[in-house]
């Protein structure tokens, strides 16, 4: 694996970014990095990072900082990950809706998709990309 830091950031914003962030770091596995609060308790940015590699960003939809402050629940990402199951067991426990199963590719992949309680979709898979 490359020593290099990350340079493509996936970004998500969410209404209750802090539910998000529990969210994201109980559920999923992500780790917080860093959270820059806003007006009012609101999230301007937050940084997680995957124990596996890479991260993402987001913030609260209430912060105003241009175009960014329109988008939100549109988003998708694929994550790369050896534990796969551990996480499809994690997601279903917290009762968070599943939207592929558990399943097998034909290019490889051990992979499942879940919905976050903002409706991102994420995908967690064993699929590193072609070589």
């Amino acid at each position: 694996m490359s020593e290099n830091p990350p340079t493509v950031w996936p970004a998500f914003r969410y209404d209750d970014a802090r539910a998000a962030l529990t969210f994201l770091t109980e559920v999923f596995g992500f780790r917080e990095a860093l959270v820059v609060p806003g007006e009012d308790g609101q999230i301007a940015h937050a940084e997680l990072r995957w124990p596996e590699g890479g991260g993402v960003m987001f913030g609260s939809t209430s912060h105003t900082d241009g175009v960014h402050s329109d988008t939100k629940n549109a988003g998708s990402a694929y994550v790369v990950t050896d534990h796969v199951d551990e996480i499809h067991e994690r997601v279903r426990r917290a009762g968070a809706e599943i939207v592929a199963p558990l399943h097998d590719t034909d290019y490889g992949s051990h992979t499942f998709t879940a919905r976050d309680p903002e409706g991102n979709l994420w995908t967690f898979g064993t699929y590193r990309g072609a070589p």
